[in-house]
């Protein structure tokens, strides 16, 4: 009671007559908000646990002297929820920041229709079978088999796979040991799902057809130049579900796909070199890899010192992306915004920003600071597989 010293209410059995335990106060990492500028931010640390209670083992320093965030977020706040799937993709954030800094990317290789236009980003309806974009004179249609639909979300990983091998090994057929092998190249799970939507994407990728070209007015006439080819003639692949975990009895070059003559043609002639640390940490995020791809490339060829692409209309990079499901302009924009502010955290010298209208994506060229920086050549040659 106020204004009577010594004098405290009886709690009848149910006060705390334990000290209370405050916060530690700390600067080096802070969760939420200060009370004001000048108050130090709060963080509930391990100062006041009991002696008994498990400590953090303090995080181990690389080379450079400093330790990785995962290990450092493990340390220093014990008491947050962080999953390990977030933990890994601050791993691989940070081995895809470094390899840029030290020019030691390993590349992969993307095809230009699928750089240029999107494949769908989620599963389809099933009656639907063709799918369209168009990017500036380019456009793309994809028409899907019936019995297994169109490509979709981790499908797009496929061709990239395939590009690089057939680059590799110098060879319109490819052949490799096991479908784990892909799986492991992507850094993704050896699972069940993960093997079944393999299984589905490969099927998807080997019925689906393929139109692609330019639709463009040189002197006032209309001009239509596209081709028409399919992924693969021939695909021979052992799926086995108890070996998908471990592939170490298998025979190599029993899995054997070989690409038509168009689809090996078009990968030879215009590569497109792609980070393969970059495609693995937006593996789960197919809309934010498309844009990522697609804002490296365009970024380096540009040939003026900045671009303005409009993000709606005929000529929108709406048309362009795998997105479909946005049909209010706010929708695509905040959508948009978000991939952009995703690349940034894996590229943080992205020359693009969204314009204040909101109506502009404005590119400017990355030849200063690209995002592809090694000098190292990726291995060619090899008859098999070399992924790891």
């Amino acid at each position: 009671m106020v204004g009577l010293e010594g004098f405290e209410p009886p709690t009848h059995g149910l006060g705390n007559t334990r000290t209370t335990v405050r916060p530690v106060r700390t600067h080096d990492f802070s969760v939420g908000y200060s009370g004001s500028h000048s108050d130090p931010t709060l963080q509930f640390g391990h100062q006041y646990a009991p002696h008994y209670a498990p400590r953090p083992k303090p995080p181990e320093t690389t080379t450079n002297g400093f330790s990785s965030v995962s290990d450092y977020l493990r340390f220093n706040a014990p008491r947050i929820s962080i999953s390990k799937r977030r933990l890994k993709q601050l791993d691989m954030i940070e081995l895809v920041r470094q390899q840029r800094e030290n020019h030691q990317q390993q590349l992969a290789f993307h095809t230009r229709p699928f750089v240029l236009c999107g494949l769908p980003l989620r599963r389809p309806p099933n009656s639907q079978l063709i799918h369209a974009r168009h990017s500036g004179k380019f456009f793309l249609h994809v028409t899907a088999h019936p019995d297994f639909g169109l490509p979709f979300g981790q499908d797009r990983l496929i061709p990239i796979w395939v590009a690089t091998l057939a680059l590799q090994q110098k060879n319109r057929t490819i052949q490799f040991a096991s479908a784990a092998q892909m799986l492991d190249f992507f850094h993704l799970p050896k699972d069940g799902p993960h093997y079944r939507r393999l299984v589905g994407g490969f099927q998807r990728i080997f019925a689906a057809t393929i139109f692609f070209g330019t639709d463009e007015r040189p002197n006032g006439a209309r001009l239509i130049d596209f081709s028409r080819f399919h992924f693969f003639d021939r695909m021979r692949l052992w799926f086995n579900a108890d070996s998908i975990r471990d592939d170490t009895d298998q025979v190599p070059d029993e899995n054997t796909i070989t690409l038509s003559e168009a689809f090996h043609e078009e990968i030879d002639q215009h590569r497109i070199p792609v980070e393969r640390e970059a495609i693995a940490c937006l593996a789960h995020a197919p809309g934010t890899l498309d844009f990522y791809i697609w804002l490296v490339w365009k970024s380096w060829t540009l040939n003026a010192a900045q671009v303005r692409i409009p993000l709606f209309g005929p000529e929108g990079l709406s048309q362009q992306l795998g997105t479909t499901d946005y049909s209010a302009d706010r929708f695509f924009r905040r959508k948009l915004q978000h991939w952009l502010r995703q690349v940034k955290v894996i590229w943080p010298e992205c020359p693009a920003t969204i314009s204040d209208d909101g109506r502009v994506l404005e590119v400017r060229s990355s030849k200063i600071s690209p995002a592809i920086q090694t000098t190292t050549k990726p291995k060619v040659g090899s008859r098999t597989a070399s992924l790891t």
